[in-house]
């Protein structure tokens, strides 16, 4: 658990910078990628949700959103910009079944170790109904590792497939790599993927 706990002293030490430099970040198109999945008033779970930028549109926008995250310091600045109680928990903590018609992992479990992301797919499949939709998001490429005080996995189109295949009823829905949203990072590549959960 060394490995979380880094990344989330990171997340602790600086909660109140890396939500100046995500919350105003528009990010209409990513979250469209979903929201078009889903019928108005579903339940939503923003499974790390940082600064709760993306939870507040959602919540904006009608939906029953559940805002979960590992960082007691993240949580307590959702929190307040959300209005309503975030959830500190950690990843692994989820346990959870037919619960959700959406998750949302907007660049959050990029943090876990890729020998662990089978079963946090798994997790993700079974607190999502049948016939729910989940996004993911991870920075593009082959690496894992240590960066920047905290740990990634990076995931490609052919690294995600194959994280998938064990799992019969989660389907790819759509896949695409776009550019960073953020000023001056345009260079860094995403992956997206939507996966839906057969009835």
């Amino acid at each position: 658990m060394a490995t979380y706990d880094k990344t989330l002293n990171y997340y602790n030490t600086n909660a109140a910078s890396f939500t100046s430099d995500t919350v105003s970040v528009d990010f209409d198109e990513k979250q469209h990628l979903l929201l078009k999945y889903l019928q108005p008033g579903a339940q939503i779970l923003d499974f790390g949700c940082g600064s709760g930028r993306d939870s507040k549109v959602f919540i904006e926008k009608g939906y029953q959103v559940t805002a979960m995250d590992g960082s007691p310091e993240m949580c307590k600045v959702a929190s307040h910009y959300i209005g309503q109680e975030v959830i500190c928990k950690k990843f692994h903590e989820l346990d959870e079944q037919n619960n959700y018609d959406a998750i949302w992992a907007c660049a959050s479990i990029l943090h876990v170790p890729s020998i662990e992301l089978p079963k946090m797919i798994e997790k993700i499949g079974t607190a999502l109904k049948p016939g729910g939709y989940f996004y993911v998001s991870f920075k593009y490429g082959d690496f894992e590792g240590e960066q920047n005080g905290r740990y990634f996995t990076y995931l490609t189109e052919n690294t995600f497939e194959t994280l998938l295949d064990p799992f019969q009823q989660l389907d790819i829905v759509e896949m695409s790599v776009t550019a960073d949203v953020r000023e001056g990072r345009q260079h860094e590549k995403w992956l997206n993927v939507v996966v839906k959960k057969e009835d």
